[in-house]
């Protein structure tokens, strides 16, 4: 059975169901952007360009996907989750009606949902740069799946190609852990076990160093990129937190209102004056040798 190029915590059973949806939606319009800095300081130190050739590894919405082809790279995008593929397609289609696109991304991009990915261009060329911007190390578990896809990935790609891997940074640099603790509490409530797949924990210093070694991948270097979580007001914080999938289990525990409800409380302490909500973030990421 070829391994699915997906990130595993979300894959949770539930995908089809009401909430798939606006979820998708939500993290298009709300959350995704959340980590464009992070894209860019990436591609920056990379060089990506137009002699990229990159293989996006649990892809979602597209964003990052857009930002290296605008840069001139030839991106394929895979996710097992068709429901995130939805918006990730609406938005390229859109890209591709415009005449002032720059660079013409959308027409240097393509999605799969989940399976073996294809060459990285009608001509076998191989990928050269493999990503993964999905966090690592925030939920239980939610490395399972990364490295059966990565191992799936690499033979795809030049030897010595380059892949990255991303994830939050220290809880204590990021203000967005005060608020998924109540993930895990919410979560736990259901059960006194420890947590289960898919439950919030607190990031650990070498998750991302240990996803690598396990992928059989070499680090070269990494680095932390600012990524302030900011919102129009607290209805959207909440709207776009819950897209990110790290409040699944505590919905299924408590029920979404309540959720929604403890997730609102969580916020006050960083509504500005105007409305607004602004929690500053810092993630990390780890650049490796396939």
């Amino acid at each position: 059975m070829t391994p699915t190029l997906v990130r595993n915590h979300l894959d949770t059973g539930s995908s089809a169901s009401a909430d798939a949806g606006s979820h998708a939606r939500d993290r298009a319009e709300i959350q995704e952007r959340m980590l464009a800095p992070l894209y860019e300081a990436v591609y920056d130190r990379l060089e990506v360009g137009a002699a990229t050739r990159m293989l996006s590894l649990g892809c979602g919405s597209g964003l990052a996907m857009l930002v290296a082809a605008a840069r001139g790279a030839y991106v394929t995008g895979v996710d097992f989750d068709r429901q995130r593929l939805t918006p990730a397609r609406a938005r390229l289609l859109s890209e591709a009606g415009r005449d002032d696109a720059p660079a013409r991304p959308a027409h240097r991009t393509r999605l799969s949902a989940g399976g073996r990915p294809a060459a990285a261009g009608p001509d076998g060329t191989p990928y050269n740069l493999i990503t993964v911007f999905e966090p690592v190390g925030c939920t239980a578990g939610d490395s399972e799946g990364l490295v059966p896809a990565l191992e799936a990935a690499v033979p795809l790609a030049v030897r010595g190609a380059t892949v990255v891997l991303s994830g939050w940074g220290p809880p204590e640099r990021c203000a967005t852990a005060a608020v998924l603790r109540v993930a895990a509490r919410l979560a736990g409530s259901a059960r006194p076990a420890p947590a289960g797949p898919g439950d919030w924990r607190p990031t650990l210093r070498d998750d991302l160093e240990e996803v690598a070694a396990r992928a059989g991948l070499k680090p070269d270097g990494s680095g932390r990129v600012s990524c302030p979580f900011g919102y129009a007001d607290t209805n959207s914080a909440v709207r776009g937190l819950l897209s990110t999938g790290l409040f699944d289990a505590a919905v299924r525990a408590a029920g979404r209102p309540r959720v929604e409800e403890e997730v609102a409380q969580a916020l006050r302490p960083y509504r500005r004056r105007d409305g607004t909500v602004w929690m500053p973030n810092v993630f990390r990421y780890l650049v490796c040798a396939a």
